[in-house]
């Protein structure tokens, strides 16, 4: 045997491996348990910013991660969230299908300063907008900002981000 055979050979044995594994895992488990532990695998960027004077870490959620945001999680810890980040400033939109966690979101502009908050409902498919061109959405556990007399004109000290 050739050693292209070979690896071929191998490759095709390691693919039907994983296809057998994901397919036992999907008949075992619920949709949701799966794609908790494919989110397991998957873990995002962090970075701790400070937000009305307490020391927060958020996981930074660009491209196609956008779109999976908070989904499927069974709770986030008191002083984490998640950073939605835009490449330039526009109306940005959020809603909560498949989200069970009760979320408030902090929308954004370019400097870091709060347009609106916006107190949204699990697995609600009510949609909350930036009050303007907004770059960053910042979810958190429903009331942290009300909690902490976070509002909107406050700004968020965005420094930390490794790509501005």
């Amino acid at each position: 045997m050739t050693r292209r055979g070979l690896l071929t050979g191998c490759a095709l044995v390691l693919a039907a491996a994983v296809l057998t594994l994901a397919a036992s895992v999907a008949l075992w488990q619920t949709p949701v348990r799966v794609w908790e532990a494919v989110n397991r695998y998957l873990p995002l960027p962090t970075v701790e910013l400070q937000v009305g004077g307490e020391r927060i870490t958020v996981e930074i959620a660009t491209g196609s991660a956008r779109g999976r945001g908070l989904m499927h999680r069974a709770y986030l810890p008191e002083h984490h969230g998640m950073l939605f980040v835009y490449r330039q400033p526009r109306r940005i939109v959020m809603w909560m299908k498949d989200t069970r966690i009760p979320l408030s979101v902090a929308f954004m502009d370019a400097d870091g300063t709060i347009l609106n908050i916006a107190r949204m409902e699990p697995l609600s498919e009510q949609r909350h907008a930036s009050r303007g061109p907004a770059m960053y959405a910042l979810e958190m556990n429903r009331g942290w900002f009300e909690v902490r007399g976070v509002q909107a004109g406050d700004r968020i000290d965005l420094s930390a981000l490794p790509v501005r």
